[in-house]
């Protein structure tokens, strides 16, 4: 069976965002909806919220089906089955999956079970529809302790610090052999540095569940009065303040990745080759169609210390926050920072907002919303 063609204008294609309730998958909706794309949100709800949804739909200015949604499981056979039945799938944007890098040690079968297991199921119902377009939701992670900095597609990728990271390492193999063992495959995997921000409505944003594993939300969480203080793990590194350098993004600028992802797969945007390690440029579909494995470093380029981000929040919010030191985390590296010319020059694209347009749009959304998704 042939994969379907996106060659096509952004109005005749739709797109399966699994995951599409949470943080990147709630913005890379507003986007696609933008341009013009239909979208079928499959999403469990286990790590998100259905208002969210609501207000796609409210920011997106969409009431009727171009905008789908399905509560089911990526794990559920028989309910994938259903939506590509029900709905002209063209292409997959898969985000599904469980993220929290300290649970994920606690309950490494859990995470393999949901994150491996469950896009082994979503493969093998979309391969069924012909729906051999994917766009992969990865991390650089993959990249362990990087072999140089600022990281490009030519670093290689070395062993996980832990079973998430693992997880999203051992997807990329599969997917990579998946197109291997079938050429008619177009896979492209996207590797995110630090997603921060929110949208400028502040409708949307991150909300996690419990205590934030993550900087960015901790330190709204500060902010805004629900938490102590920020905890600052090592202030001995070989940086400028001490503190520990990661390349931060704004999920919206993300959410704008994912989509020009999906105009290189047909072949609207770049050469299609095979840059870096882990690419494989295939045969091209009479109508520009790719096939192949494309993998993109999605960042700015920039690196951002802990203390940086603080500052950056203090001045979107107005006041000094309290940080305490504590000791290094074990596995924590100096610094970790992309190098993304790849994406630029192939996909057309380019982080366009820095790290104070991070703070301000991530306080908007958690100043107007303390309680997340669930404030009054």
């Amino acid at each position: 069976m042939a994969n379907k063609g996106l060659a096509k204008n952004s109005s005749d294609l739709c797109v399966l965002v699994t995951g599409g309730a949470g943080f990147i998958g709630s913005h890379t909706c507003i986007e696609l909806l933008g341009r013009g794309y239909r979208v079928v949100v499959v999403d469990d709800l286990s790590n998100s919220s259905v208002t969210a949804l609501d207000r796609v739909r409210q920011i997106a200015g969409v009431q009727d089906d171009r905008l789908a949604f399905y509560e089911a499981n990526i794990l559920d056979r028989e309910a994938l089955g259903r939506i590509f039945e029900e709905n002209a799938v063209d292409a997959i944007i898969h985000f599904a999956g469980f993220k929290a890098v300290g649970e994920s040690v606690q309950k490494p079968l859990e995470y393999y079970w949901n994150n491996v297991a469950g896009t082994l199921v979503l493969c093998e119902v979309a391969r069924a529809y012909g729906v051999k377009n994917l766009v992969f939701s990865s991390s650089a992670t993959v990249y362990g302790e990087p072999a140089f900095i600022p990281i490009t597609e030519q670093c290689p990728k070395h062993e996980a610090t832990n079973p998430y990271g693992q997880t999203k390492s051992m997807l990329e193999q599969v997917l990579t052999d998946l197109y291997r063992g079938d050429p008619e495959w177009n896979i492209v995997l996207l590797r995110y540095f630090n997603p921060i921000g929110a949208h400028e409505s502040g409708l949307i944003g991150e909300d996690p569940k419990g205590i934030p594993n993550n900087l960015l939300p901790y330190v709204a969480q500060v902010a805004v009065g629900k938490l102590a203080s920020v905890g600052v793990f090592g202030d001995d590194y070989p940086t400028a303040d001490g503190t520990g350098v990661r390349d931060y993004i704004h999920v919206v600028d993300l959410a704008r990745g994912h989509a020009s992802a999906l105009d290189w797969m047909g072949g609207k945007t770049g050469t299609g080759d095979a840059i870096g390690l882990g690419s494989i440029k295939g045969e091209v579909a009479a109508d520009g169609t790719r096939s192949g494995v494309g993998i993109f470093n999605l960042g700015t380029g920039t690196g951002s210390s802990v203390l940086d981000v603080i500052h950056a929040f203090e001045r979107a919010c107005g006041r000094t926050l309290p940080y305490e030191v504590k000791p290094r985390r074990a596995g924590d590296i100096a610094e970790n920072y992309a190098a993304c010319d790849k994406a630029h020059n192939e996909l057309g694209w380019t982080a366009e907002y820095d790290l104070d347009r991070m703070c301000t749009d991530s306080w908007r959304w958690q100043s107007g919303n303390p309680d997340g998704y669930a404030t009054a």
